[in-house]
């Protein structure tokens, strides 16, 4: 990581100080061009909008996919002030966004919450599958032909 990189950074934990000043959750991101020119910003609106998917990297990744093409995508560069949540990665890399600069890590972030306040995770749900494979193969085979 380079001083532009901790400036863009520093922009990112600006917003997220935004959000928790609105009572949202204390979360900010940006998405920046290589030359550090910030395209777009977003906080934590979770609580506002009753939407328990407004992360601001799910947002922008969506913004991203949206407004850019994806070779413009995968030069683009989001800063976050904590590492993306597994909803939000995987969202981040379906846009075609290919980096990301945070500042907390996701065990730094779980270390400052209080005790038993952990977020649901997928191991929290029950997976019934496969089944009907026949019929929905069928349909995926169809569209990529």
């Amino acid at each position: 990581m380079n001083a532009a990189d901790e400036k863009l950074l520093a922009i990112a934990i600006d917003l997220a100080a935004d959000a928790a000043a609105q009572g949202e959750l204390p979360y900010g991101s940006l998405l920046a061009d290589p030359d550090g020119t910030v395209l777009q910003r977003a906080h934590n609106t979770v609580v506002s909008s009753g939407d328990i998917t407004a992360h601001p990297e799910l947002k922008l990744a969506r913004l991203a996919a949206a407004t850019y093409p994806p070779e413009r995508c995968a030069t683009i560069v989001m800063y976050t002030s904590c590492q993306p949540c597994a909803m939000c990665a995987e969202v981040i890399a379906r846009a075609g966004l290919r980096r990301v600069v945070f500042a907390l890590s996701s065990e730094q972030l779980s270390a400052l919450r209080p005790p038993g306040l952990a977020p649901a995770t997928s191991a929290d749900v029950t997976f019934d599958g496969p089944a009907l494979t026949g019929r929905a193969s069928e349909l995926i085979r169809a569209h990529y032909r």
